[in-house]
Order: structure tokens, then sequence, then C-alpha cells
């Protein structure tokens, strides 16, 4: 009698499967690792649209221009995105899930100052590279810096001293100042008042008023301004927090017959929604995108229209920056991107951006991309940014003797 077929038990077959679809799967991981980088973006989509819509959009138009271009020493870009909900914690538990399941060389991103200070600390624990996009609080690159991490944005301390000259010549003595209530506003607001006081040392602060972000009660912050008598005030508030001020300001009488200096305000993100309500006369750090007549610029803004069929807002420049300098530091080391590796890439590394050409300090890991400063204006029932000039952020940074204080020893 023949022998009758001998089966493995099921449980074995389904085993030997599934080590052969792991050791396929591995395999396949090790594959796609060599061909590709690939990013970990993680920021506040739902909290700030206005802001992070044009960004992720700048992005992906970096992104493709890369990879049409064959991609950096061969290898493609991969960009994965996710939503920290504007919560410290959430980012933290994006940037791990990142890391394990997508298994991302590098993070990227940040739209709030603590959230980008809590991925700081992550890639410092986890020793990974993270190229903070957009946070804007010192500490990132001072005080909480560390060799992981680098910074793309012009800081608070630099967007308060290119406005603090401007500040100056309005001759005021008694300043007031309006802001959110956590770290980018209160670090914004700090930096201005050293760097006044140094300017002008006869000045008087009347009164602070700190608003929870997204939450402002801008009658009764209008009114305590007001009742400050002051001669200026220095705003910080953005978004629909801006918006509301501005319009119960102008309600009391407050603006304009009070001069204000305001960051951000002239991005086109936060001035748009203000349409012919723009306070006049304001001056501002910001984003004059239509008149703008560099080369660079205008490369980047015919290929952004071609795409999106719109105008960039500032954060369209900030996302492709962003992707733009990680490239730049991939073809410094071959298209590798071990953390080690791209960190001595970004020490000193110059990128072409649609503001110029800037640099990433080694000392501090800050770049040196600048600002526009100008006063607002009101054209065709539009907000605009008029008499403006673009500072170079270089000229708007502490020395390296003072940098050193500020930093700790790595």
């Amino acid at each position: 009698m023949d022998k009758p077929y001998s089966f493995a038990p099921l449980s074995q077959a389904a085993r030997l499967l599934g080590l052969a679809g792991t050791a396929w799967a591995l395999a396949a991981g090790a594959a796609q690792a060599q061909i590709t980088v690939r990013i970990g973006e993680v920021n506040s989509y739902k909290a700030q649209p206005a802001f992070l819509e044009p960004y992720r959009n700048g992005m992906q138009l970096a992104v493709d221009e890369v990879n049409q271009a064959g991609g950096v020493a061969g290898k493609k870009l991969e960009l994965f995105t996710r939503d920290d909900n504007a919560n410290p914690g959430d980012a933290v538990r994006a940037a791990e899930e990142l890391m394990s399941r997508e298994r991302v060389d590098v993070l990227l991103g940040g739209y709030l100052s603590n959230i980008g200070l809590a991925l700081a600390d992550f890639a410092r624990q986890k020793k990974i590279f993270y190229l903070a996009s957009e946070p804007l609080t010192d500490k990132i690159v001072w005080q909480n810096g560390n060799r992981y991490t680098f910074r793309l944005r012009a800081s608070t301390y630099m967007q308060a001293a290119m406005l603090v000259p401007e500040a100056v010549k309005l001759g005021k003595k008694r300043w007031a100042f309006v802001y959110p209530n956590y770290e980018y506003g209160l670090s914004a607001v700090a930096t201005f008042k050293e760097l006044l006081k140094k300017a002008q040392p006869d000045v008087e602060f009347v009164g602070d008023q700190a608003a929870p972000l997204g939450k402002v009660d801008a009658g009764s912050v209008a009114q305590a301004l007001a009742d400050a008598k002051p001669d200026a005030i220095f705003n910080v508030l953005f978004a629909g927090d801006l918006t509301k001020l501005v319009r119960e300001g102008t309600t009391r009488g407050l603006f304009p017959a009070t001069p204000v200096v305001s960051m951000l305000t002239g991005e086109p993100e936060y001035l748009d929604p203000l349409k012919d309500e723009t306070p006049v006369g304001w001056v501002v750090t910001g984003y004059p995108w239509s008149t703008i007549q560099t080369p660079e610029h205008t490369a980047f803004l015919k290929a952004y229209r071609a795409r999106y069929k719109d105008y960039p807002r500032l954060g369209a420049v900030v996302g492709y920056s962003a992707i733009k300098s990680l490239a730049a530091g991939l073809a410094k080391t071959n298209g590798n991107a071990q953390p080690d590796k791209l960190i001595t890439a970004f020490e000193g590394l110059q990128v072409d951006i649609p503001f110029g050409r800037i640099q990433y300090r080694a000392i501090d890991h800050q770049s040196t991309m600048g600002a526009y400063v100008g006063k607002l204006a009101v054209q065709d029932g539009k907000g605009v940014m008029v008499d403006y000039q673009y500072k170079d952020g270089a000229a708007f940074l502490p020395s390296d003797e003072e940098v050193r204080k500020l930093r700790p020893a790595q």
C-alpha cells in the first residue's frame, strides 16, 4: 500500500507562511529604506488651518520638485503627516507612531511653541533629527536647545529685534501689551520689553493683557487696554483672536487712535480675514506676497499658483523652505539620513528659499531666514503691507558669546 502523503499541521503551515511573510516584509522595508527618505511631519492642522493648509501645499510642492528632479542622491522623498490636536502630548504620541509604524528617518513640523518644545525634547530622547519649521519660541534653540533640533523660521527674538527700531521711531513712552498666554506670547513680549528698554531707557510698561489662546474675551481686553491709557501697544495675538481684538478695539476707539506694533499681523493668513477692517498704520512683520519682485520669490509664486490656482500664504513659504532645507542637508550626506550625518550637514548649511539664501548657524541651529517689516494699509477693500523692507535674520541674532550663555553646553 502506498504511504499516505503527509501534510504539516495547519498551525505549523501558518507559522511558516507567517515567517515567510515577515521576511518578505523586512526585505521590502530594507529595500524601500535604501531608495527613499521618509519624513515624519507633525502639526496642528485642524486647530490652525489658515496657516497649515498652505503649509502642507508648500511642503508637497517642494517634495514633488525634488522627486521630479531625481530625488536626493537617487533617493525619493516620502512625506507622512500627522495632526497633533494642538496638544503637546498628542504631538509626542504622533511622533512615536511615525517612528514605529512608518519608520521615518527624520521629524519635521510644529506650529505652536509649546508643541515645538515637546517635539524637540522627544528628538533629544530618541536621538532623531528634528527640523522645527514654524515654532517661534527662543527656547527651542537656546535654553532648551539640543544637538538634534534645528529651527527654520525667524524666532520671537529675531522678529522683536526687527520691530523695536520701528517702535523707537514712534517716540512713545507708555506701552501696553496684549498676547496669547502660552510660550510664544510670553517669549515675544519678554524679548520686546528687554530690547525696547535698552533702546529707549525711559520707556514705561503700563499693562499686560494675557489672553487664553483661541479664547480671547476681546471686549474686556480692548477695554482694559484703553483704561491703561498707553501711548502705544505691542500686540502678539494672531488668527481669530487678532480679528476679534481689532473689531472690539475699533468699536471702542482704541484703534486707530493708539499706535500699534504687531508681530505676524502682516501675514496673509491673519490679514486676509480683516479685509477693509484692517487697522491702517500698524507696524507689522508679515509677507507681502503680491509685490515681492525678487527672482527667487517670483519663481516660487509662479510654481505655486500653477499648482494650486491660488496665491501662497506665509505657511506655504515655510513648508516649501523646510523640505528644501532637508533636501539640501541630505545632498551633503549623499542621501544618508542618519542623525549624526544630518546634524553635521546642517551646521553651516546654506539653502536657497523663496526669500533668498539662508544659513543654519552651527552655534545654535537657528536659520537666518528673515521677515518683512512694514505698515498696514487698505487697498481695494483688502489689507496689504506697504512701505516694507526685508530684514535678513542674520542681522537680528545675538552674538556667539551671548548664545553660549543662553544655550546649555552640549
